[in-house]
């Protein structure tokens, strides 16, 4: 089975986006007034309760400090732009003031963002115990995007931001935000490790780092938390009910990602910790489970995908195909296309085929294509009765959303294996091992692909969508039994594979050692019609290594990308 990655993007804790976060005390709602008295946004931390309760399971040690710490936003959102113009460039953050119908832009220090999973060091957590000795100082991330509710019942009914920091190593740009009159929560879910507190009484001190309150003015005033910790055991019987419970959260889409129970299982993007890879909606980081709850998830990841249980993403809603396949003369109007793009390879491995194929190595390795835009990528399948395959059909629109033109584009094929079980879209990318003179040695068996939106590239190219619906599996490609599907790469968002096992990694049992590159290329037959089809190929370099048995592989940086 392949898997594939999750965004993803960072994680979001319990708590209904729709929901009124509860101000506490001293933390008033802003009158009208009061808000055009600054242009500015007024950042403020806030803490939704004075006391928390944290569970560590014996049978798995360990507290999530997810304590319940919100940054509201008043006067108007925070808004930060991240960009980088290539992967020979620094990330740059950039603050977006609204005065009016007037935007003013601030620059981050230089040095203040590093990469796109959120603001380093922003928040530190102090936790004493109930003699009044500190037993654990440590700093947090914030991704502005967490978890989020409305602070005052006159807020925007929606943030238009998009959920979740992109962790992707080669993401390009980002938007973050905490909308006006809303809070966003200061924990970070996944990107958080767990802390050893034994069962007992603390205290908590949450408090915004000197640097951040300097930059966004937020005033030096930590919350207070007591801090119950209780430990619990598998034994009170949780057992299958836990797991259903959790189980929208838990599983994976083999082919699209490895299940991953809630925690304390090891977070995956295929290249680094990632719930999913920098690409909402997220669901809540949940409490700890115990060992025994999550070997019975991760024994259930062997049988895939099923409805609400694929990505780890939140279940949306699926994209509906047309009511009938188009008819009349096909044509390629002049109106906006996608422009699909490859990013490089990584999350690059040597594996070898176990028990199943014994004696070969294997190269594993995370595959993206994403969309730049202007116009998604909408293609259709439709089935004629007893017919194996489907016909493909992509759309185009004008700038008003009206389809004024489609053509022929290939197949759509049902894949029966367990953990893929839908329809995939055929010739839409393919994988190569080049030779250090970029001659193809092998290529990967896979080469039909369920378009989703599993990551967040670049939210900053025009048209970008912030909340693309089809980023659930279970929903995005059909079941065996569908007479029409439609799958849509959105605007921004690309579709990362893991080609982690024999058939989709590529056979390096009698590959040399030396230099190679792995390709990855969108649209090969160029079927599909795009912007430009001279940006469909990305490399990425390697060097193999080691002895039968015993391979190795060195990823060299990508210019600024030190990420295998």
């Amino acid at each position: 089975m392949m898997s594939r990655s999750h965004g993803a993007r960072l994680w979001r804790p319990v708590i209904a986006v729709a929901a009124a976060i509860a101000v506490p005390a001293g933390v008033a709602a802003a009158a009208p007034d009061a808000e055009n008295a600054s242009p500015r946004p007024k950042l403020s931390l806030i803490a939704a309760s004075t006391s928390v309760t944290l569970d560590s399971w014996k049978e798995s040690p360990g507290v999530f400090l997810d304590l319940g710490t919100y940054v509201t936003a008043e006067n108007g959102p925070l808004e930060i732009k991240v960009t980088r113009k290539s992967y020979k460039d620094p990330v740059v953050a950039t603050q977006i003031i609204r005065e009016g119908k007037k935007t003013r832009n601030v620059t981050l220090p230089k040095g203040l963002v590093k990469d796109f999973s959120g603001l380093p060091g922003f928040a530190t957590i102090t936790i004493t115990d109930a003699a009044g000795k500190t037993v654990l100082t440590k700093s947090e991330a914030f991704c502005p995007n967490n978890a989020s509710g409305r602070v005052r019942p006159d807020a925007p009914a929606r943030s238009k931001y998009p959920e979740g920091c992109p962790v992707n190593p080669f993401t390009l740009g980002s938007v973050w935000g905490v909308e006006k009159g809303w809070a966003s929560n200061t924990y970070s879910g996944y990107a958080s490790a767990p802390v050893m507190l034994p069962a007992g009484q603390y205290t908590a001190k949450v408090s915004v780092a000197k640097r951040y309150r300097n930059v966004f003015g937020i005033a030096d005033k930590p919350q207070t938390i007591k801090v119950t910790v209780r430990e619990r055991s598998a034994e009170e019987g949780a057992g299958a009910s836990a797991i259903a419970r959790h189980g929208s959260h838990a599983s994976g889409h083999s082919g699209h990602g490895a299940m991953r129970m809630p925690a304390p299982a090891a977070v995956t993007s295929g290249a680094g910790p990632s719930y999913n890879v920098g690409h909402g909606p997220y669901p809540p980081a949940p409490p700890a489970l115990p060992w025994a709850l999550k070997k019975a998830g991760l024994k259930a990841a062997e049988v895939g995908d099923g409805v609400g249980q694929t990505d780890g993403s939140r279940k949306a809603p699926a994209v509906k195909p047309n009511a009938k396949r188009p008819t009349g003369k096909a044509t390629v109007p002049n109106v906006p296309k996608p422009d699909l793009r490859s990013l490089p390879a990584y999350g690059i491995t040597i594996s070898d085929g176990e028990d199943d194929i014994p004696g070969k190595d294997y190269l594993a390795f995370s595959a993206n294509v994403w969309n730049a835009g202007p116009a998604q990528l909408v293609v259709d399948g439709f089935r004629s009765p007893g017919k194996k395959l489907m016909d493909a059909y992509q759309y185009f629109y004008d700038a008003k959303g009206k389809q004024v033109g489609y053509t022929p584009t290939g197949t759509m094929e049902w894949d029966p294996r367990p953990g893929h079980e839908h329809w995939h879209f055929t010739d839409f990318a393919s994988y190569r091992l080049l030779k250090a003179d970029q001659k193809e040695v092998v290529r990967s068996g896979k080469e039909a692909f369920c378009l989703a939106n599993t990551d967040a590239v670049d939210y900053t190219v025009k048209n970008a969508n912030w909340h693309p619906d089809n980023t659930d599996l279970s929903t995005a490609c059909g079941q065996e039994n569908s007479i029409s599907v439609r799958e849509v790469l959105d605007v921004g968002s690309g579709d990362t594979y893991t080609q982690d096992l024999p058939g989709q990694s590529f056979d390096i049992t009698d590959v040399p050692n030396g230099t190679y590159y792995i390709q990855v290329l969108a649209n090969p037959e160029k079927r599909l019609k795009e912007t430009n089809v001279n940006n469909n190929s990305a490399l990425r370099k390697i060097v193999l290594g080691g002895q039968p048995g015993a391979r190795t592989v060195d990823v060299p940086a990508h210019e600024l990308v030190n990420a295998n």
